[in-house]
C-alpha cells in the first residue's frame, strides 16, 4: 500500500504569455514603455507548491492529498476545475472572504523569469485549515512558499513554528519548501534567521533554493552574490565548498535532518544527519536510516532536451525526490530522479506536461543521459 501524503501550503493560478522572440540578454531589450511586443498565446495552469508538488507526486504515484485555500471567484473555479481533472480537489479550501491568488509568470527567452504575484487566500492559511484525520493518516507532510503567505511570517513566524511542531507530535514527518522572498515586501522585513532557527527543529527535509536560503540566512552574502553575478543567473557563479556548503552547514546546525538544496542548471546539493539524529524523522516513512545517515554530496544536472521555462522545475525536482524516499529508493537514487525529473520538467512550459515516469527517467539515465559540464 502506497504510504499517505499532505502537500499543503501555497496555491495560485500561473498565467504564462508566451514569448515567440529569440533569447535576450538584458530585460529591457523586450520591455520598453510604450513598446507593443506581439505574444503567442498564454498558458494557463495551477501553481505554487500545493499544485506543482502536489499533482507531480499525484502523477509519480504517491498517495497524496492537496490542502490550499483559494476564493470563491472566477480564478477559483478554475483552479478546482483544473485539479478535478486529476482528481484532487477534495481537500481544497474555500474562502468566502478571499480572493484566488495568481501569478503572472514573464517567462523570457534568456532572461530568468519574472513573477507578478497577487497572494489572495493564501495569506490567511493556518494550521486550523489542516484536516486531522488526513493528518494522521499522513506519512508525509510536505508544506510549500511559507514565504508568499502572511499567517506563516508575521509574528517571527510563530503559527508556522506552530503548524509544523503539531503535525510532528501526530507522528508524521515534514518537508519543508520555500520561495523567493521580495524584499520589499512585509515577508522581505522578517529576520527569517530567527525563523529557520526556531523552525528546523520541526523539519525533516527541508529543500529549498540556494538563493532563497542564502537571503534568508545571510542577506549581506546574497547581495555579495548578486555583484558578482552581474546580472547573470546566480547560480552560475556559485562554489560548492565555499558558498554552498556554509549554508547547509547552519541548517543542520539548526536542526534539520534532510537538506537538498536546489542550485538552478548547476544541480543540488544534499546532506543528511547522523544516525542518531535521523531517528527523529516519522516512522511512517519507514526510513532506512543506516543507509541515509551521514550523507553529503552534489548531484549535477541532467542536460535537458530543451529550454522553454523554469516554471515549476524546483517544485517538480521536489516531487520526485520525496515520492521516490516513500517507495524507499537509496538517497542517492532520489537526489538522481529528482535532477531527472528537474531538467524534463524545464522543457515545458508547465510544471506538469514534461513529467516522466521513474522508470523512463532511469531507462533514460541508463542510456548515457548526458549532465551538465559545470564546476
Amino acid at each position: 500500500m502506497k504510504k499517505k501524503v499532505i502537500v499543503a501550503g501555497h496555491i495560485c493560478l500561473d498565467i504564462t504569455p508566451i514569448f515567440t522572440g529569440k533569447k535576450m540578454n538584458h530585460l529591457s531589450d523586450v520591455l520598453a514603455p510604450g513598446k507593443l511586443i506581439q505574444m503567442g498565446a498564454a498558458d494557463v495552469h495551477t501553481g505554487g507548491a500545493v499544485a506543482n508538488t502536489g499533482l507531480a507526486m499525484k502523477i509519480l504515484g504517491a498517495d497524496t492529498l492537496l490542502m490550499g485555500k483559494i476564493g470563491k471567484d472566477a480564478f477559483g473555479e478554475m483552479v478546482l476545475n483544473i485539479l478535478k481533472k486529476y482528481d484532487a480537489d477534495d481537500g481544497m479550501i474555500l474562502s468566502e472572504e478571499e480572493s484566488t491568488s495568481y501569478s503572472v509568470v514573464l517567462a523570457i527567452p534568456g532572461i530568468d523569469r519574472i513573477f507578478l504575484h497577487n497572494p489572495g487566500a493564501n495569506n490567511t492559511f493556518d494550521v486550523s485549515d489542516i484536516q486531522e484525520e488526513s493528518l494522521k493518516e499522513a506519512a508525509l507532510f510536505h508544506f510549500g512558499y511559507p514565504t508568499l503567505m502572511a499567517s506563516m511570517y508575521e509574528k517571527e513566524g510563530v503559527h508556522l513554528i506552530e503548524m509544523m511542531k503539531h503535525v510532528k507530535e501526530n507522528g508524521t514527518a515534514t518537508s519543508l519548501d520555500m520561495a523567493a522572498v521580495d524584499a520589499d515586501s512585509e515577508a522581505g522585513k522578517v529576520d527569517w534567521n530567527i525563523i529557520l532557527r526556531r523552525l528546523l527543529p520541526y523539519v525533516d527535509f527541508f529543500v529549498p533554493s540556494v538563493e532563497e536560503l542564502c537571503y534568508m540566512l545571510d542577506k549581506e552574502c546574497f547581495c555579495a552574490w548578486q555583484e558578482r553575478a552581474d546580472g547573470r543567473d546566480i547560480t552560475e557563479i556559485l562554489d560548492v565548498d565555499k558558498d554552498i556548503k556554509p549554508l547547509a552547514d547552519k541548517c543542520m546546525e539548526y536542526g534539520a535532518k534532510v537538506v537538498l538544496i536546489k542550485c538552478g542548471a548547476k544541480g543540488m546539493y544534499y546532506r543528511t544527519a547522523d544516525k542518531a539524529t535521523l531517528q527523529g524523522i516519522g516512522p511512517k516513512t519507514e526510513l532506512n536510516i543506516d543507509s541515509w545517515a551521514a550523507k553529503e554530496g552534489f548531484e549535477k544536472s541532467f542536460i535537458p532536451e530543451a529550454v522553454l521555462s523554469g516554471t515549476g522545475a524546483g517544485d517538480t525536482s521536489i516531487a520526485a525526490f520525496l515520492t521516490a524516499m516513500l517507495d524507499g529508493y537509496p538517497l542517492e537514487e532520489c537526489v538522481q530522479l529528482a535532477a531527472a525529473t528537474g531538467a524534463s520538467c524545464v522543457a515545458s512550459y508547465d510544471a506538469l506536461s514534461g513529467l516522466k515516469s521513474f522508470d523512463e527517467l532511469k531507462e533514460k539515465i541508463a542510456a548515457g543521459w548526458r549532465k551538465q559540464d559545470v564546476s
